[in-house]
Formats: structure tokens, sequence, C-alpha cells
């Protein structure tokens, strides 16, 4: 449920947050707990330029800034905004006791909080009732964020799913890149792009016929066309990978819509409790399959059930020294970085010197797909979206940085200049295929799954 950041100076001025969706807790920082159905746009808490990370958890939200500042929101019961109390908190505010440890990256549980910094030292805070916290022993939970001392190595990587969490350590012998961690599963990506998964396969999540996976298993490279993984997302109980060549891939749970596309029947679909041989040779229920709409795509999130993207933008660039990604998901190998960018030398606080690209892409269009109940897709409604769609509101803006919480979503976006005198302003529409896949939203929403989801963020 969260990205990589650009390695971008910064966002265009002009830059704004939105946020929509669930808000029973104040997870969307506008200031009150009423669901919005819109994207609203928040008030200043940070320069929205300088924002690098955007993610959400059960009930809460975290934003990361280009100086390592970590902003929190939403519920607090059991202190993951590590503030230091269990109090909810409307507005997005600083996470005070992180001041000078600058922060690289956060993941947000269903009620905990995990923590990298850019010195790749672990921390978490909230709920530690699984001991997703990594403190053996320790409390039922924990208010202030506090180092998960069993994580020797430098860590370069984190995820947080439902109840648990991975780390991934920059050992030289270690091949993961990325980690993800679902409701019940978990995954990893290797710089030699290959997608391995575990956990429970209840809803094809693995692309396995195994009803579980106790240790990891690739899914095999023809499965996505015989190509290599370079990005992957995960929501509750589906995945979506990005390809080399572009390609957007996804399979598991899709009573929701949240797959983007219409499955084949599941008549005769059955798990298989030992045979584990055949990762790809299930119905296409448990399939990854290509979603051509969502081809080039600059930017994915998952939600629980839901997922945003951006798409139109200019397509991911590194930088050749820092391996960070300008769009795209968590630390890949170095790409090539168009000629027409301009290099700049770029220093930070506890960092050598290197070059870094300036230019990041010129944005795209946000759309939106999968569970709407609580609002989350932006369309106005609480029906599903059985195909991707761009968020009608935000059409006349650029899409910079996408973020969803189980049952929420936020967004970086520039707002649209203003039209010269005499000129009318340019409205991005949707892409064809996006378009023609927009058209069957009524036949296909049947809403078949509503009673199963549990309220998620009514009930926690």
């Amino acid at each position: 449920m969260e990205r990589e950041p650009r390695a971008s100076e910064a966002a265009p001025e002009g830059a704004v947050l939105f946020a929509w969706g669930a808000n029973s807790y104040g997870q969307l920082g506008l200031g009150h707990k009423e669901d919005v159905l819109l994207p609203q746009q928040l008030n200043d808490f940070c320069k929205p330029e300088c924002v690098r990370r955007i993610t959400g958890g059960g009930g809460h939200s975290a934003i990361v800034t280009d100086e390592g500042g970590l902003f929190v929101c939403g519920l607090n019961k059991d202190g993951q905004l590590g503030l230091g109390h269990t109090e909810d908190v409307l507005y997005f505010t600083i996470c005070r006791s992180l001041l000078g440890c600058p922060v690289q990256q956060v993941a947000c549980g269903w009620d905990f909080t995990i923590i990298l910094t850019e010195n790749g030292q672990v921390l978490s805070c909230g709920s530690n009732s699984f001991g997703q916290l990594g403190v053996p022993h320790g409390p039922r939970r924990c208010v202030v964020p506090q180092g998960i001392e069993l994580l020797k190595e430098k860590v370069v990587c984190i995820a947080a799913g439902l109840r648990h969490a991975l780390a991934a350590t920059g050992l030289e012998n270690s091949k993961a890149i990325c980690v993800l961690a679902g409701s019940d599963h978990s995954a990893s990506l290797t710089d030699a792009g290959e997608l391995y998964v575990w956990g429970s396969n209840k809803h094809g999540q693995l692309a396995s016929l195994a009803a579980f996976l106790p240790l990891p298993q690739k899914i095999e490279a023809h499965c996505f066309q015989n190509e290599k993984v370079t990005y992957v997302w995960s929501g509750w109980t589906h995945l979506v990978a990005q390809t080399e060549t572009g390609r957007v891939f996804t399979w598991g749970r899709a009573d929701y819509g949240q797959l983007g596309r219409k499955l084949e029947s599941r008549e005769g679909w059955k798990l298989q409790s030992h045979d584990s041989s055949l990762p790809c040779s299930g119905p296409q229920k448990s399939m990854p399959s290509c979603l051509h709409c969502l081809t080039g795509a600059a930017e994915v999130s998952c939600g629980s059930e839901h997922n945003l993207a951006v798409i139109g933008g200019e397509g991911p660039a590194s930088c050749p020294l820092c391996r960070v990604l300008v769009v795209g998901q968590l630390c890949l190998p170095p790409t090539p970085i168009p000629a027409d960018r301009q290099l700049v030398p770029l220093t930070r606080p506890g960092r050598e010197a290197h070059t870094r690209c300036r230019a990041g892409p010129k944005g795209g269009t946000c759309y939106s797909w999968g569970w709407n109940e609580h609002g989350m897709c932006g369309d106005g409604s609480e029906a599903n979206i059985w195909a991707p769609k761009p968020v009608p509101s935000l059409q006349s803006s650029l899409g910079l940085l996408v973020g969803c919480g189980a049952g929420h979503s936020l967004a970086l976006c520039q707002l649209p200049a203003l039209p010269v005198l005499g000129q009318h302003p340019k409205v991005t529409g949707p892409s064809p295929d996006a378009a023609e896949s927009a058209k069957s939203q009524e036949a296909m929403d049947r809403e078949t799954g509503r009673k199963d989801n549990q309220k998620l963020l009514l009930k926690a």
C-alpha cells in the first residue's frame, strides 16, 4: 500500500494534496470524521511540493517529506501515530520524536506503523497484539517509535500487512529489493525481476493451485509474458505488477472490482492443499492477466481492495548512484535517464554528494477502481468501480503521486495553469482502453461481496 519516491528535487510549484474516502477516525487530515466521496484539498501542513511518500493503514495516514519528516493523522488508539499518546488526530501532525532522524520509508498496517530511517534503522509503534512490532516479549502497544533491535543488518525496504511486517536487508548476497505484505500473504521482488510469494492463497493471490504456501515460491515468467517484473504492489487479497515494458498485470480477489477487469467463470476452480508445483497452471482467476488500459502507468497504489494509478506520465527514471526511482515501486536497479533531463549535484544530511535527476515525470491522469463503499474511488458514489476510470474532479489536474489506506485515498496533484487570455484550458481525457472498459461499469457493478467486507473502517 506504498511506493518509492521520485528522485527529483521537488514536485512542481502549484502542487496540492487531495484526500477522500473513509474518514471515521480523521485519517484524511481534514479536521473532521465524516466520509468524503469527492477529493478535498488539504490545508497546507507542509509544502506540498516537498511530499515524497504517501501511504495509509486501517484508519491512519502517513506522509514523508523530502527532508525526511514524518506527518501522521487518524486513528491512534494503539499509538500507531507514534506521537506519545492514544488520542485520534484530525490533522496531519509532525512526529516530533523522529526530528533529527530522517525517515526514508513508512509502512502502515491495520493498527501499527513500521518506519525505516535513512541510516537503515527500523522502528515500530502501535499495536503489538500479534508481535507485529518485532519486539519480543514487548508491551501490547507502543505509543512512541522504538527500534527493532533484532534487525542487525541495514534494512533497505519494509512492508506492513494486516497483522504482520516484513523487512529486506542490504546484505551483499541478498537479492530482494522489495517486500510486500497483504492481509495474509507476503511477496518479494528480486533484482533479477523475479517475484516470489508465500502465505495464504485463499483468493488466488499467489497464482498457485496450493491453498497455502509455507515457503516463498516464484511466479514463473511466462505468467508475465516472459518479461521481468520491475514494480509490484499489494492490496490485502490482490496484487498488481508492472513489467519491464510497462505492461500491468493484476490477479487475486476480484469481487469488488479490484482487478479492474472481468473474470472468467469460477466454475471448476478448486484450490489444492498440497500440490504447489504448478504456480501458473490454474484457471484464469488465479493467473496474472494484463490490464491494457494501465500500460505505462507512472504510479500505482493499492488499498485493501481498491486502487489508484497515474496514467500518462513520462514513465520511470532513476538516480544512477543512489538507486532510487523517480517513479515506481521500491528500490530497483538503476535505469537510464533520458538525455533531456538535467542532472544536478545534490547533498543531503548524512549522505555523500551525488547526482540526481532534477526533472520528474510531468504527471498524468489519476484513475481509480475497486471497492468504493466509503467513496475512496472519488467518483461521488459508493458503488464499486469495475474498471479503471479517471477520478472526475481531478481530470484537469496532473497526478504526481498517489497513496492508499485500507479505505481511503490521497493524491498529490499539480493544479492546471490559468489559461492565457483568449485560450481555452486543456482537459486531459481518459485513454481509449480505459474509456471502453468504463462503458460496462453499470452492467458489471453487482456489489457481490458487499456483506463480507466487515465494514473495515467502521469496526476497527
